[in-house]
């Protein structure tokens, strides 16, 4: 259909409603279409050498701004190289959202490492869960508790 959106214009979408104007990241083949809708959004993408650099300033962003750092990585190895920015903004109360490139899974389930894990290849239901996601970033005071 022409005219409908693709997942990452709408997750696009979400951050810029949510007053996201800036994302620290390395892109790469599995965030493509990520970049080409960023590319024609208002958010600055600000690329770094290493994800963990990007994890570190997306925090850093939102200590000094109150409002989430965003931080982009490819998969695998890439997303584990936020980790440590990741624990350091959560264990600090700093508000900061990780979002990371997956390719397809045809198994048909994934395994939920973090709070939320969202393929950009499934419809992404934003008006009900950004606000949530967000909120929880905002409070990073959320328990890891199951």
């Amino acid at each position: 259909m022409k005219g409908m959106k693709t997942t990452a214009q709408v997750l696009v979408d979400c951050l810029e409603a949510e007053g996201v104007d800036v994302m620290f990241g390395i892109p790469g083949e599995e965030t493509l279409d990520l970049m080409f809708a960023i590319r024609d959004s208002k958010i600055r993408f600000i690329p770094v050498r290493h994800e963990q650099g990007a994890a570190f300033m997306a925090d850093v962003y939102g200590r000094l701004t109150g409002r989430a750092g965003v931080c982009l990585s490819t998969l695998g190895p890439g997303a584990t190289n936020l980790v440590t920015g990741v624990a350091d903004a959560y264990l600090d109360g700093a508000p900061l959202v990780a979002i990371t490139g997956q390719v397809g899974c045809t198994a048909g389930y994934t395994i939920p490492l973090f709070l939320f894990h969202l393929s950009l290849k499934a419809a992404l239901p934003c008006k009900v869960t950004k606000k949530r996601r967000f909120a929880i970033s905002r409070e990073a005071s959320l328990a890891f508790d199951a």
